[in-house]
């Protein structure tokens, strides 16, 4: 597979939030070919301060060894915030694969300065599904990266 292949999986979590009423983002992380999990911003549903689609997958997945992290890469819908690039640092996750940054530019710059690979596929079903919903629930959104 290939990474627009498994940025499908993020883009699948994304849906399913939407479908609950939440803010379509998605994350998804693979190793060695196989996706482990996925997760979905749940921030609406839960009444959470903290899951987003990166550290709702990362919540799914469980603890994993270091060893697995470090061989992972993390596909997100949405460039990720600074917290969610706190947690790929953490756990020394190398690489992220984002399915666009035209609606949020997250710390991208953060994550390359400590050797994380970062790629945008620039997708523009992850636009069209953001941009849907910022049109819809502007508030939430807002809330959603603290503005």
């Amino acid at each position: 597979m290939n990474d627009q292949e498994f940025l499908e999986y993020a883009i699948a979590a994304a849906r399913e939030g939407a479908s609950q009423g939440g803010v379509p983002i998605g994350g998804a992380l693979v190793v060695d070919g196989k996706v482990l999990g996925t997760g979905f911003n749940k921030r609406v549903q839960l009444g959470s301060a903290i899951r987003h689609g990166e550290t709702d997958c990362l919540e799914n997945i469980g603890r994993l060894p270091a060893s697995t992290y470090q061989k992972a890469t993390m596909y997100t819908t949405l460039s990720p915030c600074h917290m969610c690039s706190g947690a790929i640092l953490l756990y020394g996750i190398p690489r992220v694969v984002l399915g666009e940054n035209e609606t949020f530019m997250g710390a991208e710059d953060l994550l390359r300065s400590h050797g994380v690979e970062v790629i945008n596929l620039n997708s523009q079903e992850c636009k069209a599904l953001m941009a849907k919903f910022i049109a819809e629930k502007p508030e939430v959104w807002n809330e959603d990266i603290g503005v």
